[in-house]
């Protein structure tokens, strides 16, 4: 497969497969976006609802983010509890929307100590054929971008929440995190969006996650053989360039469906 550089749907080994993104298609949900990555098939749905801030951190709101992958996106998976998969995958995203601060949950604080949103970020696999972290970083990114939430007040004389549904206003997203994942068979072969196939021959699988502004926000790469610097350092370069290149999709989707309103 691999030695003549070609893979078995016909694609180069750096060659991610086509992506194309669809925005707001929920009207239920606060936000939403679809996202393709060949015929894997990812949906992001927000929900946001208000909660009383924790203790230890007064002046925050929360983002909850949950990984579905249910029987119908593949035969692997069953019916029950989530596996180990949707699992990994609800912890990866929480990690990088720490660690990427994507939204400062300070800004979703409407008063200190009384009141703050959460954001539930509902991720569900529609169609799954392998690199299921980088889709569900793409549809996350795109359905916060196309989220609007309410304005809230507290009315000082009752100390009751009034919210106020004809003013809403977009979240502020502070970084735009993109992930890019390899599959790596040795030290001289790896390739990049692999297939369920070729993810289940590989020796190693490796997610980075970089910013606009070119900075690694998180690794990931769940045991498997070793990687020498000088590989990994050409697999985060390849993940900057893909940042770029999302990017440029999220943008262009969101002008054309602000234009088609």
């Amino acid at each position: 497969m691999a030695k003549e550089n070609c893979r078995p749907d016909g694609r180069e080994l750096g060659e991610f497969r086509p992506t194309t993104l669809n925005i707001g298609s929920i009207n239920t949900a606060e936000g939403s976006a679809l996202v393709k990555i060949g015929n894997t098939t990812v949906i992001c749905g927000i929900k946001a609802e208000l909660a009383l801030p924790s203790s230890d951190a007064p002046d925050k709101g929360y983002i909850v983010p949950n990984v579905d992958l249910p029987p119908l996106c593949s035969s692997r998976f069953r019916p029950g509890p989530p596996g180990e998969q949707a699992q990994t995958a609800s912890q990866f995203i929480a990690d990088v929307i720490d660690s990427s601060n994507i939204i400062k949950k300070e800004d979703l604080c409407i008063e200190k100590s009384k009141l703050c949103w959460v954001l539930y970020c509902d991720i569900m696999c529609l169609d799954y054929d392998g690199n299921l972290l980088d889709a569900c970083i793409i549809t996350l990114l795109a359905a916060l971008k196309n989220a609007q939430l309410p304005k809230v007040t507290i009315n000082k004389e009752t100390d009751l929440a009034e919210v106020e549904l004809q003013h809403k206003r977009h979240l502020q997203i502070r970084c735009h995190p993109v992930a890019s994942s390899f599959a790596v068979f040795d030290d001289t072969v790896i390739i990049v969006d692999p297939t369920a196939e070729e993810e289940s021959l590989c020796r190693a699988l490796l997610t980075a996650v970089t910013d606009e502004d070119d900075q690694l926000c998180a690794l990931h790469k769940p045991g498997g053989i070793s990687l020498s610097a000088e590989k990994l350092q050409d697999c985060i370069s390849r993940a900057v360039t893909r940042n770029r290149e999302i990017s440029k999709l999220i943008d262009k989707v969101i002008q054309s469906t602000e234009m088609s309103k």
